[in-house]
């Protein structure tokens, strides 16, 4: 029964609006402008006429569905504070909704245009404890061809890939990851000396993506964005990679936007708000 009074309330006087009116929509679609609305605020609750002025509803509209939502424990109500926000009922569609992505199956096609508009073989890794391993790839049409092996455990201090990982972890891990590992030098160009990595790292942050040029394997050139979860932490990281001699100053850039905005994609597909 109370879905059915929920239901009610949120088509109220529907029919007396024309299609311009601010009330003009379903009623499903102005109850999800609301959830939406108390779900991206920054504050720690949303009152009834900042609500209307956000949604774009009359005061009263929005009242009338705010007290559909928390008869549903969709969202709970502050008296002291008059206060509307998210209730055990989102949670519990929230958590669903977690636990039902599958960030593989979101990433395919992004990698797939990365393979399309560059040429190069694109990749997925995920973080995992103080490594990082491939997940998945799409391979570069090309004769000559980066691939790579799925599964295997990498460090965080060389190459893109783990770059632009460590680059999104907060200083304080960066640096008890400093501590407690060897910089081993895999290559001539691998970075050795940590405060020449925290620089590097300050550089990444600033710019938005990671380069490599032959820091994890001498012939390989690649640049990498960090993927976030719903919580902002790490997931992993998408990349683009190729023979370095494909990756010169001009493709690092282009590439690296191209990364940076699928990878925001991702990170947006699978519940992050930046």
């Amino acid at each position: 029964m109370a879905h059915e009074v929920a239901t009610a309330s949120f088509s109220g006087s529907e029919s007396k609006k024309g299609p311009s009116s601010p009330t003009s929509g379903s009623g499903l679609e102005r109850a999800l402008r609301v959830i939406n609305t108390v779900a991206e605020s920054r504050a720690p609750g949303v009152g009834v006429s900042a609500l209307a002025r956000e949604t774009g509803l009359p005061k009263a509209v929005a009242h009338r569905i705010l007290k559909s939502l928390v008869a549903l424990e969709f969202l709970t109500f502050d008296e002291n504070t008059k206060l509307y926000s998210l209730g055990p009922g989102a949670l519990v569609v929230g958590l669903a909704a977690l636990r039902q992505l599958d960030v593989p199956a979101i990433a395919k096609p992004h990698l797939q245009r990365l393979v399309a508009e560059t040429g190069e073989t694109a990749t997925l890794s995920i973080l995992q404890g103080w490594t990082r391993l491939y997940i998945d790839q799409n391979l570069s049409p090309q004769e000559v061809r980066m691939s790579v092996k799925i599964g295997e455990p990498y460090s965080l201090h060389a190459g893109s890939s783990s770059k632009a990982i460590l680059a999104a972890l907060p200083e304080a891990k960066v640096r008890e990851y400093l501590k407690h590992h060897a910089l081993e030098q895999l290559t001539d160009a691998t970075i050795i000396d940590p405060d020449e990595l925290l620089a590097e790292i300050r550089v990444i942050r600033e710019r938005g993506y990671a380069i490599s040029r032959g820091e994890r394997q001498a012939d390989a050139g690649s640049v990498a964005c960090a993927v976030r979860r719903l919580d902002g932490d790490v997931f992993g990281a998408i990349s683009v990679c190729g023979p370095v001699m494909r990756f010169d100053s001009a493709a690092q850039r282009r590439f690296g936007l191209l990364v940076k905005e699928v990878a925001e994609h991702i990170s947006a597909s699978i519940g992050y708000n930046a």
